[in-house]
């Protein structure tokens, strides 16, 4: 594959977009008094990650970049703890798949991070 043109071209944002739609979709299920606690928290972290992918793509300094790549990381091993939470409590009987998403997705930006810090601007 070619050069990134626009942060739609990452896999990484596509796959953390995917993600995303997982989680909402997921969370409907969870008990009514969740809707402004896990769930709310569980979205936030969720679309956290695409939004800083994207927001990444287009700063000019590695510096700036490597910030917003570093942010999505950290939101994604926040909603990996929802995730196991989740279960943990009952409203989840299997995350196994999407947890092993949330590993895949992590892989992806430790190499989109490291890529960052040796390209040419």
């Amino acid at each position: 594959m070619g050069k990134a043109t626009s942060f739609k071209d990452l896999i990484v944002w596509q796959k953390a977009h995917n993600l995303v739609i997982s989680i909402y979709k997921m969370t409907t299920l969870f008990p009514a008094e969740e809707k402004f606690g896990l769930v709310s928290q569980m979205r936030r972290a969720a679309v956290s990650v695409p939004a800083n992918v994207a927001e990444g793509f287009v700063k000019r300094g590695i510096k700036d970049k490597c910030n917003f790549y570093n942010i999505a990381q950290g939101s994604l091993e926040e909603l990996k703890y929802y995730l196991m939470l989740s279960k943990d409590l009952g409203y989840l009987k299997e995350n196994d798949h999407v947890l092993s998403e949330a590993e895949s997705i992590g892989k992806l930006l430790n190499r989109l991070w490291s890529s960052t810090l040796t390209t040419d601007y």
